[in-house]
C-alpha cells in the first residue's frame, strides 16, 4: 500500500468511526446514545414554504408551514406516472434541548403504514445556516432558493444508498 492509499484509507476510517458519511454522501448518523445538539424549532424557518420537485423517479411536493412556538408541520407527497403513491405528515418539534423529525407515511387511500401510535423518528445531528441534519435525512437550502433533501435508505439486501430530492419554490 502506498502511503498515499494508506492516508485515504485512514481519513475514510476516521470519517466513518466519527458518524460522518464517507466523502460523498450528503447524510450523517447520530450515533447511539449520542446526544443531538441544542435547537430551537425558530432555528428551521428557512425551511417554510410549499416546494415542488422531483425524487424516486416522480414528482414530489413538499409543504412546511412557519415554526409555531416549539413546532413545525410539513407535508409530503409522492406521484409517479401512474398516479399517488405515498404521502408524509410530517412534524419537527422542541424535545430534549434540540429538535426531532417525526414522521407518519399514509397510502393513497389514506391509510397508514405504521401502527397508530407508531411514527418514523430523525434525530438532529448538526445544524448550520440553511443546513439541518437529521440521522439519515439532509435538508438544504441553496442560495438560488432551490431545496435538497437527502434521504439515506436501505434496502432489502442490507446495503445502503441515499436517494436525493430536488425542489424549487412554488406559489399555491
Amino acid at each position: 500500500m502506498t502511503r498515499t492509499s494508506i492516508l485515504a484509507f485512514a481519513l475514510l476510517l476516521t470519517a466513518t468511526l466519527h458518524a460522518e458519511t464517507p466523502p460523498a454522501g450528503h447524510t450523517l448518523r447520530l450515533e447511539e446514545g449520542a446526544a443531538s445538539p441544542p435547537a430551537k424549532i425558530a432555528d428551521l424557518a428557512w425551511l417554510s414554504g410549499y416546494w415542488q420537485g422531483e425524487g424516486f423517479g416522480g414528482a414530489c411536493e413538499e409543504v412546511w408551514g412557519k415554526p409555531n412556538i416549539d413546532r413545525m408541520h410539513g407535508y409530503f407527497s409522492f406521484a409517479n406516472d401512474k398516479g399517488h403513491v405515498f404521502s408524509e405528515a410530517m412534524m419537527m418539534v422542541e424535545e430534549g434541548g434540540s429538535v426531532v423529525l417525526k414522521l407518519k407515511h399514509f397510502r393513497p387511500d389514506f391509510v397508514g403504514w405504521e401502527e397508530k401510535d407508531k411514527f418514523v423518528t430523525f434525530r438532529l445531528v448538526k445544524l448550520a445556516e440553511r443546513e439541518a441534519y437529521f440521522s439519515g435525512l439532509t435538508f438544504r437550502r441553496t442560495a438560488d432558493d432551490r431545496l435538497l433533501i437527502y434521504l439515506k435508505l436501505t434496502e432489502d439486501d442490507g446495503k445502503s444508498r441515499e436517494e436525493a430530492f430536488t425542489f424549487s419554490r412554488a406559489a399555491f
